[in-house]
C-alpha cells in the first residue's frame, strides 16, 4: 500500500499557499495514509527579524497572493515583533501528535490560521499553547511537553529525514511505494500537475 510523505513548515508561506492541494488529496486518495515531517524552516531565535528580512517576506507573500490567490493578512508585520523562528510551531505539530494522535493537520490548519489570517505570531509559546487548547489538547499537558528534550529530538530526527529525501525546501511531497518514496514536488505545484504525477507514479 503506498502513502504520502509531505514535508512542511507550519510557517512556510508557500506551505500555506499548498494547503488546498494537501486538502484535494486527502478527499482524492482516502485510502493512502500520512507521514508529516517537519522540515524547521528556522531555528530557534529571540533576536527580532531585521528590517531587510521582513520586507523579503512581505514580498514574497505578495508574489504567492499573485500568483496563487492565497490570501495573507499583512497586518502580522505591524502588530507584531517577527523573529525568523519557526522550529517552536513544528515542535508544537509534534507535541500535539503525541497527545492527541492524527491531530497534527488540525494543528498545522490552526497554527496557518494564526499567521497568515490573524496576524498572530506562531514562534511564541504562549500562541501555540493556546492554538493547542482550541483544538482540544489539555493546555498544560502540552506546554510542558513541547519545551521537552523528547520533543527536540523528534524534530531534529525529521529533519534529517526530510533531508535524506532530498526535501531542501518547502512544501515537498512524496509518494511511498514498495519500490521505495518517489518525489511529487520539491516545492509548491498545483493541483492539477500534483494529481497527474501521483496517478502516473500509482499506475492508474
Amino acid at each position: 500500500m503506498a502513502n504520502f510523505i509531505y514535508v512542511m513548515d507550519p510557517m512556510c508561506s508557500w506551505c500555506w499557499a499548498f494547503s488546498p492541494v494537501i486538502s484535494h488529496l486527502k478527499d482524492k486518495y482516502p485510502e493512502l495514509q500520512w507521514q508529516l515531517l517537519m522540515g524547521g524552516l528556522a531555528p530557534d531565535s529571540d533576536v527580532p527579524m531585521p528590517e531587510a528580512m521582513q520586507q523579503k517576506l512581505i514580498s514574497i507573500w505578495q508574489h504567492i497572493e499573485v500568483h496563487t490567490g492565497t490570501k495573507f493578512n499583512f497586518d502580522f508585520w505591524r502588530k507584531n515583533t517577527p523573529r525568523r523562528s519557526t522550529y517552536p510551531a513544528c515542535r508544537a505539530v509534534i507535541a500535539v501528535e503525541y497527545l492527541a494522535p492524527d491531530s497534527a493537520f488540525e494543528m498545522i490548519g490552526a497554527i496557518q490560521q494564526a499567521y497568515y489570517q490573524k496576524a498572530l505570531n506562531p514562534s511564541g509559546i504562549e500562541v501555540l499553547t493556546n492554538l493547542a487548547g482550541k483544538i482540544g489538547v489539555d493546555k498544560d499537558r502540552f506546554s510542558s511537553l513541547i519545551t521537552s528534550p523528547e520533543i527536540q529530538t523528534e524534530l531534529e530526527q525529521q529533519i534529517q529525514q526530510s533531508h535524506a529525501l532530498g526535501a531542501q525546501g518547502f512544501p515537498s511531497l512524496f509518494v511511498a511505494t514498495e519500490t521505495g518514496a518517489h518525489a511529487i514536488s520539491y516545492g509548491y505545484c498545483g493541483i492539477e500537475e500534483v494529481t497527474r504525477r501521483i496517478e502516473a507514479i500509482l499506475g492508474r
